[in-house]
């Protein structure tokens, strides 16, 4: 991480009490150390720093305020949601100022007709869907930590979900953004239009982890309730098997709601904690539903059990009523801290690959778990490739860190040679920052900085995060289309 700033560090004081004066209420400016300690990691609590001082501003205004100061006076700044993010993204540094979104957590219009709700950055994922699911309304995205991470994160990171095979991640249902630049100017982009005109923007800083400015408005999609939708457990002897019935299912033009994937060990770890009814004489377990109208749910499922039974499926259920589906979907989104319960710590990745090498890069993993010393547990999104191997540690052990960081290192490497990528959901953060060079050369991550200091040229706004070095804008030389001619001559000149 960047060293601490002294100067800032020795205004301290002048610091708090501009805040203070800039967030009157009582508790918008923490300083404490007891009470700064809640904020010193995310989820991923293998690395921690107590931050500077801590503010929770509450509308829009403050946060312009507060980024205009910091902006004026060359002090850092850390966005924060929930705090459930898995890659560091929001870890504090010892001379910046957190600012905390969780005070932004009002649903601010629900617009029926437009299919799209408004709301502040602090109102949790699973907040959206209560808000609108007493019209048949939902939000698509849910991320297994749906019941406590914000939209605001969400949008941070790009996260996915289990539904998002077949309904987007969060860049497919975000519709427009109100966000503060570092200057503290106020920006709108999007809106409810499908589709707005000019560069995509809001591409752009939905999976800008924090680094671009921070979003105090959020409109987004929301979408009417499936008539139906069932969910079937499929069990097979290997993960060989069960990830070629995978590529089997989509290459049949089937695209269910949700396609997961869990080996034995995450089975056997979520079936003790949640009974959900999951078999545990398999090596590996497919959870797909399928949702729509009754009869295509119905005709769906006899396609795909014989799809199943095609590719060696040796235990097969289907959902029979709304609870059951629901029981089944709950021990797969309660396996992180059913692995929780058998190891004293884990650590989550989060590469994607191309469906069709799944076997291959389980096989792979199991080699290196052997290689390393150490315990994995699989589950992830298996119809759009985006793994979550659960690394088993004992951080209070010698050396089993930083085996877990190696290992961890080790599966993203095998994911980006495969064709694949170092994140599908979780960002990059700091956790994978010093991996990026696996995955992109030298003049793709300047490209990449390029867009960094066109929003945040001091690079105030979360630094230390997702790139391995920071160029300043008179390192990173022009383009000229004469190299990029030179480079690629048979791409066509107009």
């Amino acid at each position: 991480m960047p060293e601490p700033d002294q100067h800032t560090l020795a205004r301290r004081k002048d610091i708090i009490a501009a805040m203070r004066d800039i967030i009157p209420s009582p508790g918008g400016v923490i300083v404490d150390d007891d009470q700064l300690r809640p904020y010193e990691c995310d989820g991923l609590m293998a690395y921690r720093q107590l931050p500077m001082i801590v503010v929770l501003p509450e509308n829009t205004a403050q946060v312009a305020a507060i980024l205009k100061y910091c902006h004026t006076n060359k002090i850092r700044v850390v966005p924060r949601g929930a705090g459930t993010g898995l890659s560091g993204g929001a870890l504090p540094m010892a001379d910046a100022i957190t600012i905390s979104m969780m005070k932004f957590n009002r649903v601010l219009d629900i617009d029926w007709d437009n299919r799209a709700a408004v709301v502040q950055p602090g109102v949790t994922n699973l907040g959206i869907t209560r808000a609108v699911e007493h019209k048949g309304f939902y939000y698509a995205p849910d991320p297994s930590s749906q019941i406590a991470c914000s939209i605001g994160g969400n949008i941070a990171e790009n996260s996915g979900g289990v539904h998002c095979l077949k309904y987007g991640l969060t860049t497919n249902n975000v519709l427009g953004v109100e966000m503060v630049t570092i200057e503290g100017e106020i920006l709108r982009v999007g809106g409810k239009g499908l589709d707005q005109a000019g560069y995509d923007l809001l591409g752009i800083i939905t999976g800008s982890e924090g680094l671009l400015g921070i979003v105090t408005e959020v409109t987004v999609r929301i979408l009417r309730k499936p008539e139906t939708a069932r969910a079937l457990l499929l069990g097979f002897n290997s993960s060989e098997e069960g990830g070629n019935c995978v590529a089997a299912i989509i290459a049949a033009g089937i695209i269910p709601g949700g396609l997961e994937m869990m080996d034995a060990p995450a089975i056997k770890a979520t079936e003790e904690f949640v009974q959900a009814g999951y078999p545990l004489d398999v090596e590996a377990l497919l959870l797909v539903e399928l949702d729509g109208p009754q009869v295509e749910v119905d005709y769906l499922i006899d396609r795909v059990g014989k799809i199943a039974r095609d590719c060696g499926a040796v235990y097969s259920r289907i959902s029979e009523n709304e609870e059951e589906r629901l029981l089944f979907w709950s021990g797969r989104k309660n396996a992180f801290p059913a692995i929780g319960r058998i190891s004293p710590d884990y650590m989550c990745m989060d590469g994607t690959i191309p469906r069709g090498r799944l076997s291959e890069v389980l096989t792979g993993m199991q080699d290196l778990s052997k290689k390393h010393g150490l315990g994995v547990a699989n589950v992830f999104h298996a119809g759009d490739g985006n793994l979550h191997p659960l690394i088993m540690f004992d951080a209070n052990k010698a050396g089993d860190l930083e085996k877990a960081e190696a290992f961890g290192a080790d599966i993203l490497k095998l994911c980006v040679a495969v064709g694949g990528v170092l994140s599908g959901e979780h960002g990059i953060g700091v956790e994978k920052r010093d991996l990026m060079g696996e995955m992109f050369t030298a003049d793709d991550m300047k490209h990449q900085e390029r867009i960094k200091m066109a929003f945040d040229e001091d690079q105030l706004l979360n630094p230390g995060k997702v790139f391995p070095t920071l160029h300043g804008c008179g390192e990173l030389k022009t383009l000229h289309a004469k190299a990029v001619a030179d480079k690629f001559p048979d791409i066509p000149r107009f």
